[in-house]
């Protein structure tokens, strides 16, 4: 077996592997949903499956953007090749999470879509920040990849911007302890200034 080969299938298990750990979540509101092996939704299950649907979005987005420093700083390419489900895992999660609020919160009753937002800002940005997601999305593929070239890499930085919306969503919405989105905001300051920085050093080393 030659070494592309070897490299091929090693690279095909880890995505398989990545794509059994994004599953995880779905599975466990399904069973909560039904109330399978004890698990349960609670009082509120609506509430619930939009918290944990945003939450794994938001999750999956953050692991997106830690997985190439984890690469560069361990040397291992296996990061790299998690990189293209954890990105499509957070747009699952992230659609996910706006239909349960269509369905299970608004009824599809788009009449009280108005209100909604002048009670609550925060859903346009999470809707914004959900469109820029698209398209990075669809250029997801190998395809798309060689025929955008460069111009992918540019295309594909939109995920910084998407995030701080993504975090501003979060933090919007909380009435209380901001802790948690901060946390977020910190993880992603960390992440844009490494970025900055290694740019910085490719650019002395020409």
């Amino acid at each position: 077996m030659s070494p592309a080969t070897t490299a091929r299938l090693r690279r095909g298990g880890v995505e398989q592997l990545a794509l059994v750990a994004a599953f995880l979540p779905l599975a466990w509101m399904a069973m909560a949903l039904f109330e399978v092996a004890g698990q349960s939704l609670g009082p509120n299950p609506s509430r619930e499956l939009l918290h944990t649907s945003g939450k794994t979005a938001l999750n999956a987005l953050w692991l997106t953007l830690a997985l190439r420093p984890l690469q560069e700083l361990s040397g291992r390419i296996e990061f790299l090749w998690c990189r293209r489900v954890a990105g499509l895992t957070s747009f699952a999660y992230a659609t996910l999470h706006l239909l349960v609020y269509a369905i299970l919160e608004l009824g599809l009753d788009w009449s009280d879509l108005g209100a909604e937002i002048a009670k609550r800002p925060f859903i346009i940005v999470g809707l914004i920040a959900l469109i820029g997601m698209i398209p990075m999305a669809a250029t997801s593929t190998d395809r798309a990849m060689r025929r955008m070239g460069r111009r992918w890499q540019r295309w594909h930085a939109a995920i910084y911007p998407v995030s701080l919306l993504a975090v501003w969503h979060y933090y919007w919405q909380v009435k209380l302890d901001i802790t948690e989105p901060l946390i977020y905001l910190g993880a992603l300051a960390a992440m844009l200034g490494y970025r900055l920085h290694r740019a910085h050093q490719r650019r002395r080393a020409t």
